[in-house]
């Protein structure tokens, strides 16, 4: 029986791998964990989400700051932005976190961690630059990386990534974002209300093709109204660096037009970061989205496991979390754990916000599902009107069977109002108990307990429940007659 370093090995120190090896050793597993950056964390922490919803943040404050006499406050002249304090304040925010994914902290928790470039030289041995190691299990948590698209002139200009966009010297006057996917939204809401001209454009006819198209055009029209201009089903022709500004020539129809701007943000998509790590040789299989897995998360190798953005499925911290929680079930205590993305949550941080778990009208329509829906509005939640934060909406998707299968929500803080939903979804909690439990008042909250309850009264005040009432207690009917 071979003899290996290690019981399991970890290649990638982001959401994923971190979960794996904080499991894996903690169950008494001897672990490693290599990282190709210099720091533990990956995208999420230095170059996603952390660094991205501490710019949202900071980008709402000041955009109400600008709109103080909308709270009855007095108009004030807020001075421009300094963005150096910005990044000052990002980075503060990303070393604070740091210091719960330090490597001293896993070394603690009994991982050994390695920084530096793997690649397999067989089934069970990886090279970190010369040094090899070998593991019964291995685990590629790995990551991804922004697609950069084939557009001619591109290469020539000094164009961004969310690699770059959070550590920018000074704040651009003006920016145009290619792709209307989650990062170019969330970003062009934030620069615009810290002060530069964004335009943003998207190859196809909507932003945010994933949700709802009535959902993403009012995100579009908010941020339309915010001073953000759209071009859409714009294919983008080329780029030019003109000295201090750069020239994207775009096609819409028979229409061709040229855009300028000090920078230019490409937002238009992820890729695996597979391609170095010598797969192709010890037979993982693996494409453009990511690695073949199966429901076990196990590649064509089925000791090297995946999880995180190389599975090509879910590119959230929270799903690679999940993953890596997976992957220790089937290969520490080696149970047969399956993934199921039935009720996954997601986010989009704009402002407000759109928060979505299970299906939509769009993959309920794809799946042949008979639906209905079921709305309640933002202004007539009293706590959204206080706060003047009335945008948005709720949709309750139920199936033929009145059963709930998806619930999309638009409006302030809809991330953490999602939360009531994915217990009320994965603990098969029925609508009664959520439109029966007393919620305080006023809370945004209310609108989860408002739609269930909408839904329930047509079946509690229906014609057949009024008339057996009536027979059953001689209930006498209106006392009011609406006049006409």
């Amino acid at each position: 029986m071979a003899t290996y370093d290690f019981d399991i090995g970890i290649i990638g120190g982001g959401s994923a791998g971190l979960t794996i090896a904080a499991g894996a050793s903690q169950l008494g597993a001897r672990t490693i964990l290599l990282e190709k950056e210099k720091e533990l964390g990956g995208d999420c922490l230095h170059f996603g989400c952390v660094p991205s919803k501490t710019l949202i943040k900071t980008a709402k404050v000041y955009h109400q700051m600008k709109n103080a006499k909308v709270y009855g406050l007095p108009e004030t002249d807020v001075p421009p932005v300094d963005f150096s304090r910005i990044v000052e304040r990002i980075r503060s925010v990303i070393g604070t976190i740091q210091k719960h994914d330090s490597a001293e902290r896993f070394c603690g928790l009994g991982a050994r961690v390695e920084f530096g470039n793997p690649v397999f030289v067989d089934e069970h041995a990886v090279s970190l630059d010369g040094i090899p190691y070998t593991a019964k299990t291995w685990v590629i948590a790995s990551g991804s990386s922004p697609v950069i698209p084939p557009i001619p002139g591109l290469d020539k200009t000094t164009s961004v990534t969310n690699r770059d966009i959070f550590y920018l010297d000074r704040l651009p006057r003006s920016m145009i974002i290619i792709g209307g996917g989650p990062i170019g939204i969330e970003m062009g809401q934030a620069f615009s209300r810290l002060g530069t001209a964004v335009t943003i454009v998207e190859v196809g006819d909507a932003i945010l093709p994933k949700e709802d198209r009535d959902m993403a055009d009012r995100v579009m029209a908010t941020l339309q109204a915010e001073g953000v201009r759209f071009r859409l089903n714009a294919a983008v022709l080329r780029a030019v660096k003109a000295g201090p500004q750069h020239e994207v020539m775009i096609k819409a129809g028979d229409t061709t037009e040229a855009l300028c701007a000090e920078a230019i943000l490409v937002a238009a998509g992820r890729e695996a970061n597979l391609k170095e790590l010598g797969l192709e040789g010890i037979g993982v299989e693996f494409d453009r989205r990511g690695l073949k897995l199966d429901d076990r998360l196990r590649t064509t190798q089925k000791h090297i496991y995946g999880a995180g953005d190389v599975t090509g499925g879910y590119p959230f911290t929270h799903a690679a979390g999940y993953e890596g929680g997976i992957v220790v079930t089937n290969a520490v205590f080696r149970l047969p754990r399956k993934v199921d993305y039935t009720y996954l949550p997601w986010c989009t941080y704009t402002d407000p916000e759109l928060a979505s778990i299970g299906m939509n009208e769009k993959a309920a329509k794809e799946a042949g599902i008979r639906y209905s829906v079921w709305v309640e509005d933002f202004h007539d939640n009293d706590r959204s009107l206080a706060e003047a934060e009335a945008t948005g909406k709720i949709k309750l998707i139920l199936d033929e069977r009145e059963k709930p299968v998806g619930v999309q929500i638009l409006g302030p803080r809809a991330g953490d109002l999602l939360g009531e939903w994915v217990a009320v979804l994965n603990g098969k909690t029925g609508l009664s108990t959520l439109a029966s439990a007393v919620h305080p008042y006023p809370t945004l909250g209310e609108i989860n307990k408002k739609v269930a309850g909408t839904f329930l009264s047509t079946k509690i005040f229906s014609e057949p429940v009024k008339k057996g009432l009536k027979l059953f207690f001689n209930l006498r009917g209106r006392a009011c007659e609406v006049q006409k």
